[in-house]
């Protein structure tokens, strides 16, 4: 969401401000359904758009546009850009740490 505050489209926002409707629904069970609707959708559609934007990427970079400037472009941060060209899409927590070489030139003597 910060992401989106720094620089969000009008699309964007009115998916926001639909989901903050559907936190505001008095009836809790109405709520809860309308909830479990949502989400049965949510999945497929966040992949594809995810995939959309990878595409975007991909192809800004072989035309080689710099990390920082596609960065800046789509309002991300290159960290981001070299996340999405790597095809990674969790979070910090499960991201695969960078296994440690055996001979990293520190034998400790």
């Amino acid at each position: 969401m910060a992401e989106e505050q720094a620089g969000g489209g009008e699309v964007a926002r009115r998916v926001f401000d639909a989901l903050e409707d559907l936190k505001a629904i008095a009836d809790e069970t109405a709520r809860a359904r309308e909830i479990s609707a949502f989400l049965r959708e949510y999945g497929p559609k966040i992949k594809e758009l995810s995939d959309l934007r990878r595409e975007f990427v991909l192809d800004q970079r072989r035309q080689k546009v710099s990390v920082r400037k596609l960065a800046a472009k789509i309002n991300v941060s290159p960290s981001t850009i070299q996340d999405i060209e790597r095809g990674y899409s969790g979070s910090g927590k499960t991201r695969p740490r960078k296994a440690k070489d055996d001979d990293d030139g520190d034998d400790g003597e």
